[in-house]
């Protein structure tokens, strides 16, 4: 039996099928207008495969108490606007209008119930284990009303709440076509990649990107780590190089609470890992407003680091010509900046050019892919942000535990 079921494995023609969506999206802070609606395309495919179905959507935006937390309606006209069917609103979540909405269905309407995390057990409950939510006020009515649940909310999957893990074992769940996308190339990416394996990892999120050095690390997967950006800076700090005060305050204090487990986390990756640690070998430092390039000799510095410098991008180049499979995570650079865009747009396009299994994830990379029309130049450009890092880290993801249980329940009955 497959662990996961599929959209493959699923007969849902003329069924009602709850899908979980995460079309959580950046709204305008006056006008509640849709800055980015990359979230909700990314649903499409699925709904179109669901186009002969009763198709109840799940979904929320924000939450309770921020200025961004909405109803649904919105998302509803722009998803019909997308798609190019009507998506009616429904202004409740698991009461009797929704119930009573659901069943007057016919087959190949759509509804988009309204924002979950206004209902108090998806707030509540997340801390819950798979009865408890199962049992929940939600899944029981919801479930009471419905053949199937799809869950197509990868950028959530590491969340638990009653409407993305709780269906588990009162329906045949499934994964979307975006969630079974998102597990198969992360998975490969964590057990079995192409070798030799590079993975790239950079940014400002130091305790995300070393989790997932270690566990790549320590399970003898990777074949090289190069850590860049940021996440760079404190592997230099970890291995020997004052990188200066001003740039050692500022990982403390982005790190906050974290930065003692995170700085033995890169001190344990050099100590133990060193011949498999690719440190970037000189930087960018910005002195009134002008890239400045540095030695590490010339280390500590009362300059920003901002970026990688030309150096250490020839001596990456032949590890990424040479890999079988790639993952980059976090830019190299602060790269709005134009001066210092350098380092990660050069990794990019190394990168692309590459012939290896290419994965991008976290959020600032993924974008910038999207956004220089990159996306097919790589295999899999994630959607997931945190829920790619928790992925690749192997740190627990209650979704995709959950529709594993379903598959076991289930899957020798559809």
């Amino acid at each position: 039996m497959k662990s996961v079921l599929t959209l493959d494995d699923a007969r849902l023609s003329g069924r009602t099928v709850l899908v979980r969506v995460d079309i959580n999206s950046p709204l305008h802070p006056v006008t509640k207008a849709f800055l980015d609606d990359s979230r909700l395309r990314a649903t499409l495919p699925t709904l179109r495969r669901l186009a002969d179905s009763k198709v109840v959507l799940l979904a929320h935006q924000s939450r309770p108490g921020k200025s961004d937390f909405t109803d649904m309606s919105a998302h509803a006209d722009q998803l019909s606007r997308l798609l190019g069917r009507h998506i009616s609103f429904v202004p409740d979540v698991c009461g009797d209008i929704a119930v009573q909405a659901i069943e007057n269905m016919n087959q190949g309407d759509m509804i988009l119930l309204d924002n979950v995390r206004g209902w108090h057990e998806e707030n509540n409950l997340h801390k819950a284990g798979m009865d408890i939510l199962n049992e929940s006020e939600i899944v029981q009515k919801l479930s009471s009303v419905a053949d199937a649940y799809v869950n197509d909310a990868f950028a959530a999957a590491h969340r638990n709440s009653p409407t993305l893990s709780g269906f588990s074992k009162s329906l045949p769940c499934f994964a979307g076509l975006l969630m079974a996308t998102e597990i198969k190339a992360l998975t490969t990416a964590i057990t079995n990649p192409p070798k030799p394996y590079l993975a790239i990892l950079g940014g400002a999120k130091c305790d995300d990107s070393l989790r997932i050095a270690l566990n790549l690390l320590n399970r003898d997967l990777a074949d090289m780590i190069a850590p860049v950006g940021v996440v760079g800076n404190l592997m230099l700090w970890a291995g020997g190089h004052s990188i200066g005060q001003g740039n050692e305050d500022f990982i403390r204090k982005s790190l906050d609470d974290a930065f003692e487990s995170t700085f033995e986390h890169a001190s344990i990756c050099i100590r133990n890992y060193r011949d498999k640690i690719l440190l970037p070998v000189d930087l960018a430092i910005e002195i009134e407003n002008k890239r400045v390039a540095i030695s590490l000799d010339e280390l500590p510095t009362s300059a920003p680091i901002y970026d990688i410098g030309i150096a250490s991008l020839q001596a990456l180049y032949p590890v990424i010509r040479n890999a079988g499979c790639i993952l980059w995570n976090g830019p190299a650079s602060y790269f709005e900046k134009e001066n210092f865009a350098f380092g990660t747009i050069e990794i990019l396009n190394m990168i692309c050019e590459s012939d290896a299994f290419t994965i991008v994830g976290g959020g600032h990379t993924s974008a910038l892919v999207s956004q220089k029309n990159l996306a097919d130049k790589v295999n899999h450009n994630s959607t997931g942000g945190g829920a790619c890092l928790t992925m690749l880290a192997n740190d627990p993801m209650p979704v995709i535990e959950s529709l594993k249980i379903s598959a076991q329940l289930f899957g020798d009955k559809i």
